[in-house]
């Protein structure tokens, strides 16, 4: 009996040895898997919010057209694991995307007409910041314009990064200002003297 049992100890320490080890490897594992994961959603909020500006951004500048809402932002709630998907499971995720693709296709036409009757009910953000820019008696930087819309149409959102591209834009055609003031930047309305100049040379340029 003594001679049975030391190989069946022996073999029962390798077993939990191996055991062990294999539990050890298993927590590194998911250790891991977790701080990538987290990293993951971390560029993944990021990239949403530039994709944010860059919205108010398009439409500051005009363009009506809504770009299609990626598919990350629908499935951000839940990352699914990768060792769970099965070659059966990948054939029906992309049938399914294949055979929805044609719905997402026709309900963007009506998405992009809310939101042109929308965007006409009310004045657009070059409008706003023209009307502030005249009813100013002094300079103000993009910030402070971008608060003062705020405080006057609480029910919109002004970025600040969305109130500089514009104003820029507005400088670029004329119709604003720039002062710069050591490493600050404020913007005001033309001059009426400026306007004018302005007018003049294209009529000079037809003589």
């Amino acid at each position: 009996m003594p001679e049975t049992a030391a190989p069946a100890t022996e073999l029962t320490s390798q077993y939990v040895a191996q055991v062990t080890n294999d539990l050890e490897r298993n927590v590194k594992e998911q250790e891991r898997l977790s701080e990538e994961i987290a990293s993951l959603q971390e560029q993944l909020a990021a990239v949403q919010h530039d994709h944010t500006v860059l919205v108010n951004v398009q439409q500051a500048l005009g363009i009506t057209e809504v770009p299609a809402q990626p598919a990350a932002e629908a499935e951000s709630a839940a990352v699914p694991s990768p060792r769970h998907k099965t070659g059966a499971a990948r054939g029906r995720k992309k049938a399914g995307k294949s055979t929805a693709a044609p719905k997402k296709a026709a309900a963007k036409k009506p998405v992009v007409k809310s939101a042109e009757v929308a965007k006409a009910a009310q004045p657009t953000l070059v409008e706003l910041i023209r009307r502030h820019l005249v009813g100013l008696e002094e300079p103000r930087s993009a910030a402070e314009i971008s608060a003062a819309l705020g405080q006057a149409h609480p029910e919109r959102q002004f970025a600040d990064k969305v109130v500089r591209v514009t104003l820029e834009g507005l400088v670029a055609k004329s119709q604003a200002e720039r002062i710069k003031q050591g490493r600050s930047v404020f913007y005001t309305a033309p001059k009426p003297a400026d306007a004018s100049e302005a007018e003049a040379q294209p009529a000079a340029a037809e003589h």
